[in-house]
């Protein structure tokens, strides 16, 4: 298949690696083009604008946030600024509701197909296709891109229409995200124990207080508790405080209140003013039990 993908940031780069290895033709856009060197060695073409992708099989966004995607695809040389009639169109990016809802409608309106598939995991299952796919859109666009989403998740889940995936992305990374600060609280009441913090990972893995991810990422997870860097960020600090800020808008526009939520952007926040926005969430499991009082 011939691919573009609009977004190259950890996601969209692992993205595009695990579709070049399987041997399709991908072109790629970033805003920064320092950040194509990698795909671009693994034998990625390059568009000079995010319209440049236009007439592939599939066009995928990854982008940071609401007005990014509105950008690239409403934007001067975006990728509705060319004729887009029946161009399939795969949203990947963590957004709200009514911005991707909207942006449905004007892809729509002007021919082309479109489906939202937020994605579960991060760069490390988005290089082996073991992402999984939080799908939305009309049942016949969606089967039209299972394909595609199959090569790059284990798991693709059509939820509903366009919205419904947006809706069901925030509420899978809310609890992980609040259970980084819940994490770093009770380890500072053993921290002075001196249990070996990899033991302690594994025992929490093995109780009713465990989640999946201290057995999916038990080695950072154990650096962090140790007060260790955690090396290359899978998802940044600085990442988690834009969802979890997406979250807290998406619940005010539902009339709903997320105490816990708010509590934990602002640990997050915290520790970003620590230094560590740039760093891998995992982090945070150390930063509270380990700060100075």
């Amino acid at each position: 298949m011939k691919i573009g993908i609009a977004g190259m940031g950890r996601m969209g780069s692992a993205m595009a690696l695990r579709l070049l290895e399987l041997g399709h033709e991908v072109t790629v856009w970033n805003r920064s083009p320092d950040k194509l060197a990698p795909v671009v060695g693994a034998g990625a073409k390059v568009a000079d604008t995010p319209a440049g992708l236009v007439g592939a099989d599939a066009v995928l966004t990854s982008l940071l946030d609401g007005p990014a995607l509105e950008a690239v695809y409403l934007g001067e040389n975006g990728l509705l600024s060319v004729p887009a009639t029946d161009q399939l169109f795969i949203d990947l990016s963590t957004v709200l509701t009514r911005e991707i809802i909207a942006l449905s409608e004007k892809v729509r309106a002007a021919g082309g197909v479109f489906v939202e598939c937020p994605v579960g995991g991060t760069t490390g299952p988005a290089r082996t296709g073991k992402l999984l796919g939080l799908v939305g859109g009309e049942a016949a666009d969606v089967e039209r891109a299972r394909p595609l989403l199959d090569q790059m998740c284990r798991r693709v889940e059509h939820v509903g229409p366009v919205g419904a995936g947006a809706a069901l992305k925030l509420t899978i990374n809310l609890p992980l995200l609040v259970y980084y600060q819940s994490l770093s609280e009770a380890y500072s009441l053993c921290r002075n124990v001196g249990l070996d913090p990899r033991w302690l990972v594994d025992f929490l893995a093995d109780t009713s207080g465990g989640v999946n991810v201290l057995k999916a990422r038990p080695e950072p997870i154990a650096a962090a508790l140790a007060g260790q860097d955690t090396g290359p960020a899978n998802f940044s600090v600085d990442g988690i405080r834009k969802d979890l800020r997406t979250m807290l808008e998406e619940a005010r526009a539902l009339n709903k209140d997320l105490p816990v939520t708010r509590a934990a952007l602002g640990a997050y926040d915290a520790a970003a003013e620590n230094g560590l926005g740039p760093k891998d969430g995992s982090m945070l499991a150390g930063f509270w039990a380990n700060r100075a009082p």
